[in-house]
């Protein structure tokens, strides 16, 4: 061992090397997570951090390791800081299960500090331009679609995962506990909701019950006419013969709605934005909001929205205005 080691052999350690250890912390978190989530945090491993430090023994890993994989995948490889913090987050979740598991003492990936995100303006929708939106997608068979998003809020895999089953028409409610993904490999998944609260049940206005109305009856005549072909699944929102709708898809025809109603691009999450700020500035209580959109915290949907709050900020100094000069004018 000696005469190795003065030849340059790294003597033998019982500390595995960090790759080693990843794929069984991925191993034993996948029952946890959503397949979504498994599937990413297992890229982040396989494209990126093994690839750079995977060799290196958990004994050995220190902050410049860690430092320099960010380093690498800012400068060289030109990631965005959103990914990079992504990739070093589940770093950070893996060394931290090691310590727990007393494979080692300390998280090192804790000690370096993520990139800095550049806030992104979030691209909403005017009451006029949603109007225009709801006109453009009149008679189209995913016009149901983009009236559940932009007037409820749901994620779209939360949308695409809606079964019938879920919606009750007498009380104008749907029932949100499931979310659709497809997952390369085993096709389309239905799996749990985001967070605790995505499970939640929302009323949803009349002009939605209307337009989801409207699309079963369609739905129904696209059952009869495919006969045999038809894929029974129950979901709201299928392809003509019952299979669930694939996302890409779906901004397809929604980028063709938005050039109908002479609209800017944008993405299909945005409506989800949209929504909540129409409720924000027509003085929806945030608590509401959050509880419709199935955020985890009320800081998440404050957070989200700062750019609505120079309007609530005007409305309760005019609301404020108005209490006063009552007061002077008794």
């Amino acid at each position: 061992m000696v005469n190795d080691v003065e030849d340059g052999v790294p003597p033998p350690s019982r500390s595995p090397q960090l790759e080693q250890f990843l794929e069984r912390w991925l191993a034993a978190v996948q029952p946890s997570l959503r397949p979504s989530t498994y599937r990413s945090y297992q890229d982040a491993v396989r494209l990126h951090i093994s690839p750079q430090i995977g060799r290196v023994t958990l004994e050995k890993l220190t902050v410049d390791h860690v430092g320099a994989l960010v380093r690498h995948k800012q400068a060289e490889q030109r990631l965005s800081p959103t990914t990079v913090r992504y990739i070093l987050m589940v770093l950070r979740n893996a060394l931290g299960k090691a310590v727990r598991w007393g494979v080692v003492g300390r998280n090192v990936a804790t000690l370096v500090d993520a990139p800095r995100l550049q806030p992104r303006d979030v691209r909403v929708l005017s009451p006029d331009e949603t109007k225009r939106l709801i006109e453009a997608a009149r008679g189209d068979p995913m016009e149901a679609l983009f009236v559940l998003a932009v007037s409820t809020g749901l994620r779209q895999g939360e949308a695409l995962g809606l079964r019938w089953d879920r919606v009750d028409f007498e009380r104008r409610q749907l029932r949100i506990d499931k979310s659709l993904q497809r997952i390369p490999g085993r096709g389309f998944v239905l799996a749990d909701t985001k967070t605790r609260r995505g499970r939640r049940s929302i009323l949803v206005p009349i002009i939605t019950a209307e337009a989801l109305r409207r699309h079963r009856s369609a739905q129904a005549d696209l059952r009869r006419a495919a006969g045999r072909e038809w894929t029974e699944g129950d979901f709201v929102f299928t392809s003509s013969t019952g299979r669930p709708l694939d996302a890409r898809n779906v901004q397809r025809t929604f980028a063709r709605i938005l050039r109908k109603a002479r609209l800017p691009q944008m993405r299909f999450h945005d409506l989800r934005h949209s929504c909540a700020s129409l409720l924000l500035t027509q003085g929806v209580s945030p608590r509401v909001v959050m509880e419709t959109l199935g955020h985890s915290r009320i800081s998440v949907t404050m957070d989200t929205y700062t750019h609505v709050m120079p309007s609530l900020m005007r409305d309760a100094a005019d609301a404020m205005d108005r209490s006063l000069s009552e007061d002077r004018s008794r």
